[in-house]
């Protein structure tokens, strides 16, 4: 049973950057595939970026490419959100989330996290 851990969220200006953290203390998060979500006020939540457990494949979002990187550290048993190059739109609260299998685009997954919230405002 995972439970999942989200830090790193906060207010950050337009243009500005960030680093989210996902970990669990209860397994290994290398033997999942990990993807980051994001919600904004009003609106559906949003897959933004996921990271593959069978060969370390990462997958990004149209929004998210080519400014967000997404990493694991195994041995801090963490996954990564850096984030660049922040917008207003990129406002929401970022979930993570895994599954055993691959980042194949309409899979469910079966641990969340609670969130951490994102404020892109000047």
């Amino acid at each position: 049973q995972l439970q999942l851990v989200e830090s790193g969220g906060g207010l950050v200006q337009p243009g500005g950057s960030v680093r989210l953290s996902c970990v669990d203390s209860n397994a290994t998060l290398a033997a999942y595939s990990i993807r980051w979500f994001r919600q904004a006020p009003g609106k559906e939540r949003e897959g933004v970026s996921c990271i593959s457990s069978l060969d370390g494949s990462t997958y990004y979002s149209d929004a998210a490419e080519g400014r967000f990187t997404i990493s694991r550290s195994n041995d801090k048993n963490t996954v990564y959100l850096q984030m660049t190059h922040l917008q207003p739109e990129d406002t929401g609260l970022y979930f993570c989330a895994a599954r055993s299998g691959t980042c194949w685009p309409g899979a469910t997954y079966d641990y969340w996290g609670q969130g951490t919230q994102v404020t892109v405002s000047s």
